[in-house]
């Protein structure tokens, strides 16, 4: 067993202000996936605000319509088996232009420390420092994928990414 588990990072900027009716379904979606998520095998932690989500942290003072996601797993596979194969989820991935705008670099991987739980300046970290720099150890993705600080293995989930 690793002493380390996968942090992943994403953000999403909402075409219209968050209360927005336009933005009714992905809205009612975030509960039922959130609970997919936490009944997701390898799911350890994920980010929550005053309610159930995270929706409502102010993750960059300014920006009203950015929202950021962030969760911990035990390993690359349990997050990938959720983010790419999980129904749920993938309905609302098939859907996210309808709501969000385009940004380059949204999803950022990288390992901490088992039982530590990332701040948001953690997160947004890794995705400036990704953006930066590519795929690294310190912060990579799905495609390019590294192994935690003590060796233990992580492979690319080429199949799911393309």
């Amino acid at each position: 067993m690793s002493g380390y588990h996968l942090a992943q990072i994403n953000i999403a900027r909402f075409r219209r202000p968050k209360d927005d009716p336009a933005n009714a379904d992905f809205m009612a979606a975030l509960d039922p996936v959130n609970a997919a998520a936490e009944a997701a095998p390898g799911f350890v932690w994920r980010l929550t605000g005053d309610g159930n989500d995270a929706v409502d942290i102010d993750a960059v003072p300014g920006d009203p319509n950015l929202v950021v996601n962030m969760s911990t797993w035990i390993d690359v596979d349990s997050l990938g088996a959720y983010v790419y194969r999980n129904d749920q989820h993938l309905v609302i991935m098939r859907r996210r232009k309808q709501w969000m705008e385009h940004i380059d670099v949204y999803q950022a991987l990288w390992w901490v420390k088992a039982g530590h739980q990332p701040s948001v300046a953690e997160g947004l970290a890794a995705l400036d420092h990704l953006a930066a720099h590519g795929p690294t150890a310190k912060a990579f993705t799905f495609r390019e994928t590294f192994a935690a600080p003590d060796g233990s293995a992580a492979r690319p989930l080429l199949d799911e990414c393309a």
